[in-house]
């Protein structure tokens, strides 16, 4: 693709389409990847504002010779969504619901649409739509129709062929057409519909077609290679021809609209988790265990297990339902009814008893059924297995398991020889796999780990596929399952189909599409599925030379830790999901690709690889990918690889730091511990910014914080370390006293002394002895890239802190950002100095948040507290660090022992403020947009008494601008349950 012919496509599309128009470099290269392993730089990107926009950046783009890709998640495992094509991104816009027809059951939307956003609407009418892909967060509906999407459930409700109704596209000649059921004849389509002549001779290649369709195609459930021609063969009463764009991964038309067939919400379900010693065992059960009619039944080897159990947030699961050590388990579930279920259950211990299967009287054998009927343990167990590809792509070495034949489908009766045989060809070609999926219907995504920066693995994923593909000919089975085609398994169309049916699927899209103009190289006409010119990691990939200022060892990358931490992005895009956790804030008030951590990791990649230009860490266009970013560490714990972006975050303002120096305000912020001490002695000099008419805007122009948010107000009345207090006997605790609560919400630290006090603690407050600077983490200049001035202060935090931690006393701090840095970033930061290493991990090994440390104090009655109630109700906002490190649930523990308090917590991702981002004139919208999802929605309609609780400094400051309501820090709440202040 010609520049000319680029900023020609360019020029038109920017004066005639509102919605984005995306052709940077920066931009392209955050649409070159999805979750397969290839890469394809598009000639560049759209994102319609209407379907009448869509449809016009396809006239422009065929108009300059361009072919075009819709997308929609970009979610693919199989490249079908990457190409040099011009990208139209159907998810930011083209999302709506537009016809629902509840009696009916049924359903019109447009392609955008997310799988989960759509269920959450149809839930309050008790209906839903039941093809559950694992990616259903995001997943959209146009995707899963061009891929015939299949999920968990496939054997009661079966794919998405078997769920689509009608299709309403555009085809390549511009005009519409409406796919849907007509009589065999074409007697009910009118004579002069643009549809009857491309119908007449779509059904005349079918019957051409019909003895080597009904020989050549697998009899399978699980088959979504090729076209659908088995669905417009002779004999049909009735033809639908909206089944011939099911599964045809956008190369026919770009669909407008989908009819959608709605089913009953379930039930209330039962899960038998079957154990086995064997993965053998596991695959030969599989046939006698559907014969009970479940509803799914899906495999978790031994593998996703031990990764699973490295994994912060699936440990507590893996517990509560995987005995011993299985090296298979399969999840058997049922949705008949709560006494047929039970019945069910009976059956399936009968069925695995019979065939060798129960557990010995220790409960330590491999083999037997766990039952499952609480539904939260359901939605955790159903939760891991769907999170199945992101926990085995978290393993941190250069080899990976890959996506090749992953989604073969074989009868039931040969599930277990064809995974018997298949592990011999991993093993003879050096690897072993990785296994997952729907034993139900002989669906196992199995991945070999192989390392594509490698010629000789990329020849041993060429030996592996033929052999693969060979045995699941033997069998009669399908070598594209649930994944589809697209650059992985279309070249193989010709071996598994023979050679008249490949030419009949390219006789369908020259009748279509004449002109190639929909995603090329897809079904028809494909290219090598080897061609490592189109890999993510291609012949000339490379790491460039990074001093990074944090330690990243663990990771194994072509440019070295740092590179591999960037590299853990598979592109499954779970951060770009709704609802649910927090990740990722930006993206789910903006729904753009450069603000969701996919989208971030994916343009660090380029830049630490030399792709996008010299210097392209520290670069505007790299400021601006990570300018949303609120490093509010969800991504920590919510990606299933593990994606650190707030980490990374620090080393690219490091880089654009080094180069450009410090701003104002990035001053302001950053060394606010250094003169917080001179401002506490003059406070209403400082405060005179919010009280003077025209200080405010005076401060936006001059130091870009937003005139219309308020700042912190600075105090006179500061919280000043002493000597310790409480019984000389007590049990020793330090309170490290944060920058942010001794100058500006000192209460807060006396309330927390007088709390820990009354349990009877000694309480030791930190304390820089002889220095006039009070001890800080360092975390303001973390978040300005001046990791330097950061080591300093935590040089000065450690000195003071690790005899503590050397006797093992425990640090508590009531601030969650500043205490969570002694645990994450401070030990980072020594990555050349072994001595303070070894003092900062001590000191993270002790730090606590001060509701951590009551919480498991009081429950194991080591210290008691004088509670006393203080109102009904506490509406309760996780800031985002407790909540990724897993420390919410100690508050919320902690705050259920007042007496008569019923405390509620919000589910809401990040409050907007996160730490200096609310203040910045170029950040207060999207501060504000983040808090009006759901947290200050939920503040406005609490009941005037409720107590409204949040950890966090900026958290309580944007409920207070956003909502006019005072919240407070749990200490409070506790310190007034013991008589020790109020509330107000």
């Amino acid at each position: 693709m010609t520049s000319v012919v680029r900023s020609g496509l360019e020029r038109r599309l920017k004066a005639e389409i509102t919605g984005d128009v995306l052709f940077s470099p920066f931009d392209r290269g955050r649409y070159a990847t999805d979750a397969s392993h290839y890469q394809i730089m598009p000639v560049g990107v759209v994102a319609p504002k209407t379907m009448a926009e869509a449809e016009r950046a396809l006239d422009i783009a065929k108009a300059e010779g361009v072919s075009v890709l819709p997308r929609g998640g970009g979610t693919s495992q199989s490249g079908q969504t990457v190409g040099e094509s011009l990208v139209i991104d159907c998810s930011k816009h083209l999302n709506r619901i537009v016809d629902l027809d509840v009696t009916g059951r049924r359903c019109v939307v447009e392609p955008g649409i997310v799988l989960d956003d759509l269920n959450r609407q149809l839930k309050k009418h008790g209906l839903w739509y039941p093809v559950d892909v694992s990616t259903a967060s995001r997943a959209t509906i146009g995707g899963m129709t061009a891929n015939n999407s299949c999920g968990g459930r496939s054997l009661r409700y079966g794919t998405m062929r078997d769920n689509v109704l009608s299709i309403d596209a555009t085809l390549a000649d511009g005009t519409h057409a409406s796919f849907g059921r007509v009589a065999p004849d074409l007697s009910d389509l009118p004579a002069n519909s643009p549809l009857r002549p491309l119908a007449r001779d779509l059904l005349g290649i079918a019957a051409r077609e019909k003895d080597e369709i009904a020989a050549r195609y697998p009899k399978v459930q699980r088959r979504v290679g090729g076209y659908n021609l088995d669905a417009l063969t002779p004999g049909h009463n009735d033809v639908n021809l909206a089944h011939i764009l099911v599964g045809s991964e956008g190369t026919l038309a770009f669909t407008r609209q989908v009819e959608l067939k709605l089913w009953p919400v379930l039930g209330r379900r039962a899960l038998g988790v079957c154990h086995f010693g064997s993965f053998y065992e596991a695959m030969n059960a599989a046939q006698y265990l559907v014969r009970l009619k479940p509803i799914a039944v899906e495999l978790v080897d031994a593998t996703m297990i031990a990764l699973a159990r490295e994994i912060a947030m699936f440990r507590p699961t893996l517990e509560k339902f995987v005995r011993g050590t299985p090296d298979a388990v399969l999840l058997v579930e049922f949705d008949d009814g709560e006494e047929e279920n039970a019945r069910k259950l009976k059956m399936l211990h009968e069925v695995m008893g019979d065939l060798g299967f129960g557990w010995d009287k220790s409960g330590a054998k491999c083999g037997g059924v766990v039952e499952v009927l609480d539904p939260a343990l359901q939605a955790a167990i159903a939760d891991v297995r769907t999170s199945g590809l992101n926990i085995m792509m978290s393993m941190k070495d250069a080899r990976k398991p890959v996506s090749f034949v992953e989604d073969c489908a074989v009868p039931l009766e040969h599930l277990a020889d064809y995974t018997s045989r298949l592990t011999e060809v991993f093993e003879r070609n050096g690897t072993r796999g990785t296994w997952y999926a729907h034993a139900s219907v002989g669906c196992l995504h199995v991945r070999p780990v192989l390392n594509l920066r490698l010629e000789k693995d990329v020849k041993a994923m060429r030996a592996i596929a033929e052999e693969a593909f060979d045995f699941v000919r033997e069998y009669k089975g399908s070598h594209s399952g649930e994944h589809g085609d697209g650059l992985v398994r279309s070249e193989f169309h010709e071996k598994m189909f023979g050679s008249r049916l490949t030419r009949a699927f390219e006789d369908v899209k020259a009748r279509f599409d004449p002109e190639t103009i929909f995603n090329p190289g897809k079904i028809v006409h494909a290219p090598k599925f080897d061609d490592r010119t189109k890999f993510r990691y291609g012949p000339d990939y490379r790491g460039l030379e990074i001093e990074t200022e944090l330690d990243w060892s663990g990771y194994s990358g072509t440019g070295g830790g740092f590179q591999g931490a960037v590299e853990m992005c598979n592109n499954n895009g779970a951060c770009r999901k709704a609802e649910g956790g927090v990740m990722c804030p930006s993206y789910r008030v903006t729904r753009d690709e450069r603000h969701v951590t996919r989208g971030r990791a994916n343009t660090l990649r380029l830049a630490v690889s030399g792709q996008l230009g010299p210097d392209a860490l520290a670069s505007d266009e790299m400021a601006d990918t990570m300018k949303l970013c609120v490093s509010c560490k969800a991504c920590r714990r919510e990606c299933p690889t593990g994606v650190d972006m707030a980490r990374m975050k620090i080393e690219v303002a490091s880089a654009r730091a080094k180069k450009y120096g410090s701003s104002l305000r990035d001053k302001l912020v950053g060394w606010l511990p250094r003169y917080a001490p001179a401002a506490a002695k003059v406070p209403w000099l400082l405060n005179l910014r919010d009280k003077l008419p025209g200080a405010a805007a005076l401060s936006e122009a001059v130091a870009g914080f937003a005139a219309r948010r308020s700042l912190p107000a600075w105090r006179s009345d500061i919280f000043r370390d002493g000597a310790p207090v409480g019984p000389a006997d007590g049990r020793e605790v330090v309170l490290l006293a944060d920058t942010f609560n001794r100058y500006f919400e000192p209460e807060n630290l006396r309330a927390a002394v007088d709390v820990l006090v009354a349990a009877g603690c000694r309480v030791h407050v930190a304390s820089s002895g002889a220095s006039e600077r009070p001890l800080c983490c360092g975390r303001t200049f973390l978040s300005v890239g001046r990791v330097d001035k950061a080591r300093e202060e935590a040089t000065h935090a450690l000195a003071a802190l690790a005899p503590f931690a050397t006797r093992g006393v425990p640090i508590l701090g009531l601030e969650p950002s500043c205490l969570f840095s002694f645990r994450d970033e401070v030990p980072a930061m020594f990555k050349n100095d072994a001595t303070a290493r070894a003092q900062a991990e001590a000191v993270g090994r002790v730090a606590v948040l001060f509701e951590e440390f009551l919480s498991a104090e009081l429950a194991a009655g080591t210290l008691s507290l004088p509670l006393q109630p203080v109102g009904g109700k506490a509406l309760l906002h996780g800031h985002c660090h407790q909540k990724a490190f897993g420390a919410l649930s100690a508050t919320e523990k902690l705050l259920r022992q007042v007496p008569g308090l019923n405390v509620e917590t919000i589910e809401t991702s990040c409050c907007g403020m996160a730490g200096a981002f609310g203040y910045g004139a170029d950040t207060i919208d999207a501060s504000i947009a983040m808090a009006e999802v759901s947290l200050l929605p939920a503040v406005r309609a609490a009941d005037a008494d409720a107590i409204v609780v949040a950890d966090g400094t900026s958290c309580r400051h944007q409920i207070k601008d956003g909502a006019g309501r005072e919240a407070v820090h749990a200490a409070r709440v506790l310190a007034a349950s013991i008589g020790k202040g109020a509330l107000t």
